[in-house]
């Protein structure tokens, strides 16, 4: 009996080692020797047009561009917001090329670079922009001195890949819930946190255009990452539902196997809210063993840690739009 006491206390201590290392095995996981190697081109349909051998630019209208990187195995996707005096680029890839030269192309207006959140493949790490504007947090405005942020191991994730960990030069914060004027167009910036704890999103109301980064896109949803949390995500799509635009087209910064942009709308962030109320209650049963995978709907599953390790705090709730 003894003996057999000796080695339950053994795996609930060998288990907990693994749940306090788990960030780190994951990392290990998925560190690869050097940049990934890219896929072959292929061809994105009649709507999108080859910038060069890397880059794709997909026209959503005369003042909003979809640039791709069809050729990255995690299928980024940037999006390129014009005004009458100044234009936004949302997200801009790893920076293993520089998305400058696209945007450039396309507008000659002073361009402010926007990150969704401040993981690497997002933030173009050695790109340098004229402008940066951040999402103006309390855990990452504490941290920023004379305006520049040093980022995080776990809010960067760029060792991966091997990308060094960069600072950067905030050129304006971001209130989560103000409004953004380009001239003559509008965004407003929403606080849509689950992936990461510094996720948002750009909401222009007059096109109906949801720029969502990485909270929503189509295929599989990362909840399980390092400041991945599920009381966010159940947040961050309340906030995008209360928007109350039923005609609202949503672009992820990412896609599946299809071609183009990817693009959902309303009614998937009214089945991601739906199946994380389901998912809390404990009536949507996940698959698989770590991370585990809910079915949001057709185009849509997110991943992410086994029931008892899920966080539903959420960091900032009084962010959340519908509450206010």
């Amino acid at each position: 009996m003894k003996k057999i006491i000796l080695i339950v206390i053994a795996l609930f201590g060998l288990i907990s080692i693994v749940v306090d290392q788990r960030t780190n095995l994951l990392i290990y996981l998925m560190t690869t020797e050097g940049l990934p190697d890219l896929l072959e081109p292929k061809d994105e349909g009649d709507e999108v047009r080859w910038f060069d051998d890397y880059y794709t630019i997909q026209k959503i209208d005369e003042r909003t561009f979809a640039i791709g990187e069809p050729r990255y195995y995690q299928l980024n996707f940037n999006y390129l917001i014009i005004g009458d005096t100044r234009a936004v680029i949302f997200d801009a890839g790893t920076g293993q090329r520089d998305i400058r030269r696209v945007v450039e192309s396309l507008t000659s207006l002073p361009i402010t670079f926007i990150p969704s959140h401040l993981h690497y493949d997002h933030i173009g790490n050695e790109v340098i922009f004229e402008k940066t504007a951040l999402v103006d947090l309390p855990h990452l405005r504490k941290r920023a001195i004379d305006n520049k942020l040093p980022l995080t191991r776990y809010e960067h994730l760029g060792e991966v890949e091997g990308y060094p960990l960069p600072e950067i030069k905030v050129s304006e914060w971001l209130a989560p819930n103000e409004t953004i004027d380009l001239g003559g167009r509008l965004l407003m910036v929403l606080y849509t946190p689950g992936h990461t704890e510094d996720s948002i999103s750009l909401f222009d109301k007059e096109s109906g255009y949801l720029f969502s980064g990485d909270f929503l896109y189509p295929g599989e949803l990362y909840g399980f990452l390092p400041n991945s949390n599920m009381g966010d995500y159940l947040q961050g799509a309340e906030t995008i539902e209360s928007l109350g635009e039923m005609s609202l087209r949503v672009f992820g910064a990412h896609r599946d196997d299809t071609i183009g942009m990817p693009e959902l709308n309303l009614e998937h962030v009214i089945r991601l809210r739906d199946a994380l109320i389901d998912i809390h209650s404990g009536k949507l049963k996940s698959n698989g063993i770590y991370p585990v995978s809910y079915k949001v709907d057709e185009r849509v599953e997110l991943l992410s840690e086994p029931k008892w390790l899920q966080d539903w705090d959420p960091i900032y709730p009084e962010l959340n739009l519908k509450k206010n």
